[in-house]
């Protein structure tokens, strides 16, 4: 998978939002966070995730979207579970997916990172599809933009411990490891 110079994938279906501005200048992207989401939470395959990352949620479709009125957020891509991949925002440009956060030290983890939202929920595992085109888009990211490596790619709960629980006790980092590995 080819990421252009401005940080747009290719082959990957394209939904440009408007939520997201530009990364503060001079700053290096170093950090691959991953996270879950499902709107309603739990289920899947529904379109409220997309019209949420595009700002287009009817927050009246759910009592649990009450939270949701205004919320500006954003990933830069959303792996379903059939493994199609969205992209939302090109990768050099700062998408809105961590909030309060900080890595090593450096807060502020949306200026330095990329967000990859997998469709899922803490405790529901997610599917050999995900972990596949993970791995896949993962290792183009890290061919991209060489300052994050394995070592670099994280929760969104090591960000912002004690706020965030995402991608959970179902995500099994060490096949994800081992994918990604093996696409060296």
């Amino acid at each position: 998978m080819q990421i252009d110079s401005s940080g747009v994938a290719a082959n990957i279906t394209q939904r440009p939002c408007t939520h997201f501005d530009e990364r503060p200048e001079n700053t290096d992207i170093s950090l691959l966070v991953i996270h879950n989401i499902s709107l309603p939470t739990g289920q899947f395959g529904t379109e409220y995730v997309d019209a949420l990352f595009m700002g287009e949620i009817d927050c009246n479709a759910h009592p649990s979207f009450c939270d949701l009125n205004g919320l500006r957020v954003s990933a830069h891509c959303f792996i379903k579970r059939t493994g199609e991949i969205i992209q939302y925002v090109p990768f050099n440009k700062r998408a809105w997916h961590a909030g309060q956060s900080e890595y090593e030290g450096q807060s502020a983890c949306n200026n330095f990172s990329i967000g990859i939202e997998l469709e899922g929920t803490d405790t529901t595992p997610y599917s050999l599809a995900q972990y596949e085109v993970l791995a896949t888009l993962s290792k183009s990211i890290i061919q991209r933009y060489p300052k994050i490596t394995p070592s670099r790619i994280v929760g969104h709960c090591d960000i912002a411990p004690g706020r965030k629980t995402d991608p959970g006790i179902s995500f099994n980092w060490p096949l994800f490891f081992n994918m990604l590995e093996q696409l060296s």
